[in-house]
């Protein structure tokens, strides 16, 4: 499997002026200006695999914005070096946005009086498309999406999760390989962005496109990333599979059982009953206290069990976790 992305020791500094308060300094600055070096990225470096789908994330003013720009060639960096589909992002940018498709969720590309096929049928004429070839790939991307009965609809009547399916098929219609998406479910409804959700797994599955993902839902992270890089001051602090974060940074784990005979409480230590019904529980056990081998082998032996699974707590709670963590260090 070839590499999607590279980036090895990437940095990037801004020179801003730098600003004193009151009139006098602000006249001083006319003849003497001052500057400040601002690092939004540090020495960065990852790789991405053909095919991967990536979550991108970090607190605000990590550099998660600033390292997207430079992967999709709009700004040039300091130092590193960067490869995109084998390409350097600013030195071959027409090339490469035939290659690429970025989708931000609260900007459009589409007109919002016109039908999404008309921007469509103009998009084609931008990528030089064929028109036996744009026919093809309109009904490929009408499947996935579901926009059969939207396509010929004003984008203006459209719901938001309606509208973003069009947005992604205009993203898609010059069949990128890796899609960059910003924030590509803000807004909606939860049965909308289940929908969005479902439809991204399906291009990488059909198609193989690698999946880059900024979001501060953490449900489109737990639902259709399977690995997590996390800035801090422009600095890679964690790179891992979300399964192997799980595991690291949180160490309770759930017990869900169903048993034939009522549950009655549990006295071990670093176990506690989130939820109890007469024949349902759901367990939280400290796995640094309490072994899971434990506490599973004193529950077969006590109760008669049909039904037992062993679960991770949500996601949610392990991202909020580590950036709470970044906020502590920072105070």
């Amino acid at each position: 499997m070839g590499k999607a992305i590279v980036v090895n020791n990437l940095s990037k500094q801004f020179r801003l002026k730098k600003a004193n308060p009151g009139l006098i300094p602000l006249v001083k600055s006319i003849f003497n200006t001052n500057y400040e070096t601002i690092t939004a990225l540090d020495n960065l470096s990852f790789s991405i695999n053909k095919g991967e789908k990536v979550a991108f994330l970090g607190p605000n003013g990590a550099g998660k914005s600033t390292a997207i720009k430079i992967l999709s060639g709009i700004l040039h960096p300091t130092k590193g070096e960067v490869e995109v589909n084998g390409l350097i992002p600013w030195k071959k940018r027409r090339e490469l946005s035939y290659k690429i498709g970025i989708i931000f969720g609260q900007r459009s590309q589409l007109w919002p009086q016109l039908p999404s096929m008309d921007t469509y049928k103009l998009l084609s004429k931008i990528y030089n498309i064929p028109q036996q070839a744009f026919n093809k790939r309109i009904a490929e991307i009408v499947r996935v999406l579901d926009i059969k009965k939207i396509i010929n609809t004003p984008v203006r009547q459209l719901s938001l999760g309606q509208r973003m399916r069009c947005e992604i098929g205009a993203t898609l219609l010059h069949n990128p390989s890796i899609l960059f998406l910003d924030e590509p479910t803000i807004g909606m409804d939860i049965s909308s962005k289940v929908a969005i959700r479902d439809h991204l797994n399906a291009l990488s599955r059909e198609y193989g496109t690698t999946i880059f993902l900024t979001s501060h839902d953490v449900g489109d992270i737990e639902n259709i990333c399977e690995r997590v890089i996390i800035l801090d001051e422009g600095k890679k602090i964690i790179d891992q599979q979300i399964n192997a974060l799980k595991d690291r940074f949180f160490k309770l784990k759930r017990i869900n059982l169903k048993t034939t005979q009522e549950f009655k409480i549990i006295k071990m230590e670093g176990v506690k009953i989130i939820n109890n019904t007469p024949y349902s529980t759901l367990l939280e056990v400290d796995s640094n206290i309490c072994s899971l081998g434990e506490i599973i082998s004193h529950i077969l032996s006590t109760y008669k069990v049909y039904d037992i699974s062993i679960s991770n707590p949500p996601l949610e709670k392990i991202i909020g976790g580590i950036f709470s963590g970044i906020k502590k260090k920072d105070a």
